[in-house]
């Protein structure tokens, strides 16, 4: 497998311009705090006013802003932001099923749900579940669109030890057996211990 990523972008004076390439199927980016790690995924995933992107993934052009920008939701790309962002107001099910619409060859709910062992919290709502039980919604929500391309931000952010040993083996699963390349950005090293295959470093942002 090969991914190559490129973004750049502005946020108020900060401006970023970074890409990489790897054969892994797990990227973790790091870098210092303020170098633009977040920004950068914000960017592939045309989060940013002011940015554009380009991925190749095996040959394939996923997308390109210079040819044609599309929004966010026309990207086949899944993000699970740091703090989480499921809708308190919709159960374990809708939320899922919220990210369905912008998926074209996409996963049913109940697929999103046993890949991540969440058979029996279809009825529950964002307030009843764990931080860990939280995060493995918002990975089926992801998913539930069939990405091409999985962003995960700070995705043990929270969780005890206990919790993060629980939820990594599901990273590793769509890592293994989804077939699904990601790129990870995370300060803690024991995550990319169990999940990324290489490690890409950002430099510090020209700040324009």
């Amino acid at each position: 497998m090969k991914l190559a990523c490129q973004a750049k972008g502005r946020r108020g004076a900060f401006a970023f311009d970074f890409a990489f390439e790897s054969r892994h199927r797990a990227v973790a980016l790091v870098g210092p705090s303020g170098c633009g790690k977040t920004s950068f995924l914000h960017g592939l995933a045309g989060l940013l006013k002011h940015g554009s992107a380009r991925i190749q993934i095996d040959g394939d052009l996923l997308l390109d802003d210079g040819i044609d920008r599309r929004p966010a939701h026309q990207r086949r790309i899944g993000y699970v932001f740091q703090d989480v962002r499921l809708f308190p107001h919709l159960t374990v099910r809708q939320n899922i099923a919220f990210s369905q619409p912008y998926g074209g060859d996409r996963l049913t709910v109940a697929e999103a749900l046993h890949l991540m062992d969440l058979e029996g919290f279809e009825d529950r709502r964002p307030a009843a579940l764990s931080g860990g039980e939280a995060r493995r919604v918002a990975l089926a929500r992801a998913l539930a669109a069939k990405p091409r391309l999985l962003l995960l931000d700070e995705p043990f952010t929270g969780l005890d030890a206990s919790r993060r040993e629980r939820l990594a083996p599901y990273l590793m699963r769509l890592r293994d057996q989804a077939d699904l390349p990601m790129i990870l950005v995370s300060h803690d090293p024991r995550d990319l211990d169990l999940i990324a295959g290489e490690t890409v470093v950002m430099g510090v942002g020209d700040p324009g």
